[in-house]
């Protein structure tokens, strides 16, 4: 069996039919049930589904052997693990926002809200911008509305949020979208399955 770590959520719902479609089906998932791992000996595959920041956990410690997860947490976390497949869903991108217009005084230090603090912290340091991370795990958006932060630095899909909190987005720093990843030593093992996997999985991707 191959051990699958899918994203709750839609984006998992979504991964899960590009998996199926590839050959991979699994119909007791579509069930509705409250198990939690679902497997199918005929395509030999298992599916569980966990939370979406988790799967490169599971992937990383060989409880799963691939999973699905956004490049933002592949950026956030660095977890060892390969990078096998762009699967081209789940689009936003990584922003810096601030109140609509704002103005950055260079001479200060600038105060930056989010959870993303590693991509924040190496994006500024690529600028060679000082600043002063706060880091907050959500309702980022109301950071700089109540004046705790200059700038936000979120994942930002339509902007719409911002819109509606008189917030715009300023700079981009980075797409994301959904990776297929693998853990290493299941790779070094399991190569042929998991790269049929990925080659079934890259008949699925679709682009606009």
């Amino acid at each position: 069996m191959i051990n699958v770590a899918l994203p709750k959520g839609r984006l998992g719902e979504k991964v899960y039919g590009m998996f199926a479609a590839a050959g991979y089906e699994c119909p007791s998932i579509l069930e509705n049930n409250r198990r939690l791992i679902f497997e199918n000996p005929e395509t030999g595959v298992r599916y569980f589904w966990v939370k979406p920041s988790d799967v490169a956990i599971y992937v990383e410690r060989g409880a799963a052997d691939v999973g699905v997860a956004g490049k933002d947490i592949l950026l956030e976390y660095r977890p060892d693990v390969y990078e096998l497949l762009d699967l081209n869903i789940g689009r936003c991108r990584m922003a810096v926002a601030a109140k609509v217009g704002f103005h950055d005084d260079t001479e200060k230090t600038l105060r930056v809200a989010t959870k993303f603090t590693r991509i924040a912290r190496e994006y500024y340091a690529g600028l060679g911008r000082d600043i002063d991370i706060i880091h907050l795990n959500g309702s980022i958006e109301l950071a700089p509305i109540l004046g705790l932060s200059d700038v936000i630095v979120d994942i930002v899909e339509t902007g719409k949020t911002l819109l509606e909190n008189n917030l715009e987005p300023v700079e981009t720093i980075v797409p994301i979208s959904a990776r297929l990843i693998a853990n290493k030593a299941s790779f070094k093992f399991n190569s042929g399955r998991i790269e049929a996997i990925a080659e079934g999985l890259k008949g699925q991707i679709k682009y606009d």
